[in-house]
């Protein structure tokens, strides 16, 4: 494939005044090629999927997905430079479909004289059904090489259309090694160290979040507020930065990753991890309620019978919060969460309501035996309405073992406690139950 010519420099660019120009820290640091990412090594390494589909040389459309920061962007470009592609560039948030229909009449003009274009979507998951659904001729006929980037999972948010004719890869939140050879690098470029003891290198690492870019606008920030000769500790540095928010959507994955996180760290009895996956969506603004309102569920769903006292628990934290508010209610809402992932747990009372709901609703409108029906007229008395009823607390054990199910379903059994908690007991209960049952022919 011919190589594109190379552009015009512009009368700025000619002047040498470019290079002159104030460059964010992150722009200076880009990598010029692959093997310069950083953090992406099952992408990019010696044996990553892109290394090996450009020595194939069949990358097809892709779709990036990973949090802010990670390089979707940075590899895209790449991607275009290797394969001699014209690299296009737009973003879901400002593009409608006129513009879409602009920039594939412009990749077809490109293809006629041999030109292939690389067209990188960002926010891609922003597009709506049909927007998405422009591309698929597009895609399919190879006038573009579509790169889509999202920080929202993709089986979600894009049409299964798309998705069948893209591989998706992964992109993962940088890990502390990464944003530390990023800040060496830095440090290189700028010929000077960073102003700041080693505790707080590793809170400027932690603030970034995986997220290399912020990393490096976080370490922009300290060198213009240090003064000669300054070192920053930690307190020091929280003073000067604002501190980055986590990555966390209330509405997106992310918000759903950690509550799914919370909730099977406690039904695992795992009070500790429970108390961190807490302590992460609190810090990252969750509305306390909405945690207390899923211990309530916790409660109901994975502790059940075996400790009735675990909703009384939770109920209280509930109206706790609601009484003291932020920070101190808070407190009550962890105590909860101890007892819930302490807890012995069962989900019997669960199981048995779905499995009567099941029957309930495949069963019909059953009527129920007449004996434990009401007769509050003679003409019910006289159709055998309450007729033989043996009243419970009129016997010695204050158990008739009489049955209670309509007579054309028979006899269930639904709630099957578990050996343990409080359960175990209720179990007792009910294996006496069933030997006088079966002692006084009631099955």
């Amino acid at each position: 494939m011919p190589r594109r010519p190379e552009p015009t420099p512009s009368l700025f660019t000619a002047a040498g005044l470019e290079a002159e120009a104030p460059r964010p820290l992150a722009d200076k640091l880009r990598p010029t090629k692959l093997a310069e990412v950083v953090g992406q090594d099952h992408l990019v390494g010696p044996d990553g999927a892109l290394t090996r589909l450009l020595a194939s040389r069949s990358l097809g459309s892709l779709i990036f997905w990973g949090p802010p920061g990670t390089g979707k962007t940075t590899v895209a470009r790449l991607l275009a430079q290797e394969t001699d592609l014209h690299f296009e560039q737009i973003s879901a948030i400002f593009t409608g479909i006129a513009d879409l229909k602009k920039v594939f009449e412009a990749a077809r003009g490109r293809r006629q004289v041999g030109q292939g274009t690389l067209l990188f979507v960002d926010e891609i998951h922003r597009f709506n059904r049909a927007q998405q659904d422009a591309f698929l001729p597009v895609v399919e006929d190879g006038t573009v090489t579509l790169v889509g980037a999202t920080t929202e999972n993709p089986s979600f948010e894009l049409n299964a259309a798309l998705l069948s004719r893209a591989r998706v890869l992964t992109f993962q939140p940088l890990d502390k090694t990464a944003i530390e050879h990023l800040l060496a690098r830095a440090e290189n470029i700028e010929g000077k160290p960073l102003p700041l003891d080693g505790a707080a290198r590793v809170a400027l690492i932690g603030m970034a979040d995986g997220d290399g870019r912020a990393a490096l606008t976080l370490a922009e920030e300290v060198w213009r507020a240090a003064k000669p000769g300054e070192t920053f500790d930690t307190a020091g540095l929280t003073g000067v930065v604002q501190r980055r928010a986590p990555i966390y959507d209330k509405d997106r994955e992310g918000h759903y990753n950690l509550i799914s996180a919370l909730h099977k760290s406690v039904r695992g009895s795992d009070p500790d991890a429970a108390l961190y996956y807490l302590a992460r969506m609190l810090d990252a603004g969750e509305e306390p309620l909405f945690l207390a309102r899923r211990i309530v569920r916790m409660a109901v769903e994975d502790i059940g019978l075996a400790d009735p006292q675990a909703l009384v628990v939770a109920n209280a934290a509930k109206d706790a919060y609601d009484f003291l508010g932020s920070p101190e209610g808070e407190l009550a809402i962890a105590e909860a969460v101890i007892y819930m992932a302490t807890a012995p747990k069962s989900n019997a009372a669960y199981k048995a309501f779905g499995a009567a709901r099941r029957v309930a609703k495949q069963a019909g409108s059953l009527m129920p035996p007449k004996h434990i029906l009401n007769a509050p007229t003679k003409l019910m008395q006289e159709e055998g309405y309450s007729a033989g009823y043996l009243y419970d607390h009129d016997t010695p054990e204050g158990f008739s073992g009489q049955d209670y199910f309509p007579e054309e379903l028979g006899r269930q059994n639904f709630y099957r406690p578990v050996e343990r908690g409080f359960e175990r007991e209720l179990k007792k209960r009910l294996d006496y139950w069933a030997k006088l049952r079966r002692e006084r022919g009631g099955e």
